[in-house]
């Protein structure tokens, strides 16, 4: 016959499952608290190339654990505010505020060198400044990193490499100056790379690589310099 559990074993085991439950539930608190105070949060703002090529996870792998890189891309969106989806209008806009990020990292303006959109030079330059501000006035006062969007290759997508690189990156650079920001030049590192781009616009997981690589280095290069300097 099976050995009948006494009184005592009962609540033996009553007691053990109790702490581990208690364990579990000091853990999770303790987690919680790491996330919001240690961590360093990441905003990777941007369109599909930013929200489906998987750059931001690869850039999470790289930075570590001291980081938690969130992924606020919208597939189709533009700086202009004159497109059927400019990026203010989305909710990851939004989402990406509440995060209360300690970095954001913007790239956007691939979809902004569309040959139909007639928006102009400064008309881009005043919406992508605008942007940028809405960032700086969180209360989290990140750090805010502009990246040049990935070079265009021959494409049907109605995307213009030419637009890109006499339009939208000029202004991206100009507003970098104008308020004191720091560029990561993803065009230039991608530039040699066309195999890296199956449709002429959006990186494999290559491009991918190299992408979340050359942010990772701009990244890691500040953080040395930072603490150098304590």
């Amino acid at each position: 016959m099976p050995k009948t559990a006494t009184t005592k074993e009962k609540a033996m085991v009553l007691g053990v499952a109790v702490l581990i439950g208690s364990l579990g539930f000091m853990i999770q608190f303790v987690g919680s608290i790491r996330l919001g105070t240690d961590i360093i949060h990441v905003a990777c703002v941007g369109d599909s190339i930013t929200d489906g090529s998987g750059y931001p996870s690869n850039l999470q792998a790289m930075l570590g654990n001291a980081y938690f890189v969130g992924n606020f891309g919208v597939t189709g969106s533009t700086v202009s505010s004159d497109s059927k989806t400019p990026y203010t209008n989305q909710s990851a806009f939004l989402r990406g505020k509440s995060f209360q990020p300690s970095i954001v990292i913007i790239m956007l303006g691939t979809n902004d060198a569309a040959e139909s959109l007639n928006s102009s030079t400064a008309d881009f330059t005043t919406d992508y400044r605008n942007l940028v501000k809405e960032y700086q006035s969180l209360e989290s006062n990140p750090e805010i990193w502009l990246a040049n969007p990935p070079p265009l290759f021959e494409n049907n997508l109605n995307l213009s490499n030419t637009n890109l690189l006499r339009n939208i990156i000029p202004c991206i650079e100009h507003v970098a100056v104008e308020l004191d920001l720091q560029v990561i030049d993803v065009n230039a590192a991608l530039d040699d790379y066309p195999e890296y781009f199956g449709d002429g616009v959006h990186p494999n997981t290559e491009g991918a690589t190299l992408i979340a690589r050359t942010i990772c280095q701009t990244v890691a290069s500040k953080e040395t310099q930072r603490n150098d300097n304590i």
